[in-house]
């Protein structure tokens, strides 16, 4: 599975995800959906789409990854996990196909997610993409509005180590005929999507940053971002389709994002005296937007425990960390964690103040024995290393 094991388990086409979705009957044609991808903010503005549909009436899916705690946070209707009897059963009833045919993680799970938002007769279902766009598992869809967030250095080994191949790669979800929202600022990055928006005859939707954002629960700064571009999809789907959401109920779906589909781990606070914020920011871009944030923060001392898998580029994101910031590094539980002797050595070349330690709850605990209460601990560098202390 990609979530453990990286890049080994990526597949770079849809042949196999289309001969699932043959086998169980194209489940994928019997709901509308709405496609997001994006380096960065595609699970919040999943979640916050999600939400204000739950609120105004509809029967929501909502497809993500990857999972903090339980693999069936992935697929969720109206915030409730799938059940783990419907994953066993469904595992089981096609076990021989998924071996005979060799299928991936990403290709079985999304499978059992069409599957199952077609059972339960979904109104819609938002769908986030794995990883990039044009080949991702997802991609089978022809959703009512397709969404793109922004566009960011990650997963170069697969997508390119560019950001205009990045682009090309998340600009695979545009499809024919369907209007498309973006979010990226940066003219270079537009132009790619515009031009691949004309070829596929897509109305072209740039997100307004000069849009006034609706408060949401979601804390941070950053989720203002994230609020205009799912409220300009919103608007978008239902300038384009028979979908309708008023204005109270788009205002208390922003409001209620947590509450009604349980996303978790996005500038988190845990615990109050001293703090503790957790956040999964992992790549150069996010960890720049919560250095952002942390900016705007008042504390006495900055404490920060953190974790990252060996696919990362390690000095951009530590070029971008707080020099001021007393650190507590540790592998996360996870084949694909950094080694801790391999992380240290990056910290040591940065001149961090920093300790190692066994694992993300010890480093978590030392934190907190150390730290006053005025002082702030923050988690991050990692999903795994979230998943560990939540």
């Amino acid at each position: 599975m990609y979530q453990r094991v990286g890049k080994a388990a990526y597949k770079a086409n849809l042949d196999n995800t289309i001969l699932l979705d043959n086998h169980l009957g194209s489940p994928h044609l019997s709901f509308s959906t709405i496609h997001v991808a994006g380096t960065n903010g595609k699970g919040s503005t999943c979640h916050m789409i999600a939400s204000v549909l739950q609120e105004a009436g509809y029967n929501v899916g909502l497809y993500t990854s990857p999972h903090l705690k339980d693999f069936r946070e992935r697929i969720k209707i109206n915030g409730v996990m799938v059940s783990e009897d419907y994953v066993v059963a469904f595992v089981n009833r096609n076990k021989l196909f998924f071996e005979s045919n060799q299928l991936s993680f990403f290709e079985m799970t999304v499978g059992m997610a069409f599957q199952y938002f077609k059972e339960q007769e979904v109104d819609i279902a938002i769908i986030e993409t794995g990883l990039g766009g044009r080949l991702d598992s997802t991609n089978i869809i022809k959703p009512l509005v397709s969404v793109i967030t922004n566009i960011d250095k990650d997963h170069v080994a697969m997508l390119g180590n560019t950001l205009i191949k990045i682009a090309g790669e998340k600009a695979g979800i545009i499809k024919n005929n369907v209007p498309v929202v973006v979010g990226e600022r940066r003219d270079s990055l537009r132009n790619c999507f515009r031009e691949s928006a004309i070829k596929k005859h897509s109305i072209y939707h740039q997100v307004n940053y000069r849009l006034k954002p609706l408060a949401t629960d979601l804390k941070g700064e950053y989720q203002k971002y994230n609020s205009r571009v799912a409220q300009t999809a919103l608007n978008v789907l239902t300038q384009s389709s028979n979908f309708k959401i008023s204005l109270a109920q788009l205002e208390a779906g922003l409001l209620k994002v947590a509450a009604n589909t349980g996303l978790r781990g996005r500038y988190e606070l845990l615990q109050v005296q001293p703090r503790v914020i957790a956040d999964t920011a992992h790549n150069k871009a996010g960890i720049k937007t919560l250095v952002k944030q942390l900016k705007l923060e008042k504390f006495n001392k900055l404490h920060i425990v953190l974790g990252m898998v060996s696919d990362k580029d390690v000095d951009q994101v530590l070029s971008l960390m707080p020099k001021n910031a007393f650190y507590y590094i540790a592998k996360p539980n996870v084949i694909r964690g950094m080694e801790i002797d391999v992380l240290s050595s990056f910290f040591k070349k940065h001149q961090f103040n920093f300790k190692k330690f066994n694992s993300v709850s010890d480093a978590l605990d030392k934190a907190k024995s150390l730290a006053h209460s005025d002082d702030l601990i923050v988690v991050t560098g990692s999903v795994f290393v979230v998943a560990e202390i939540i």
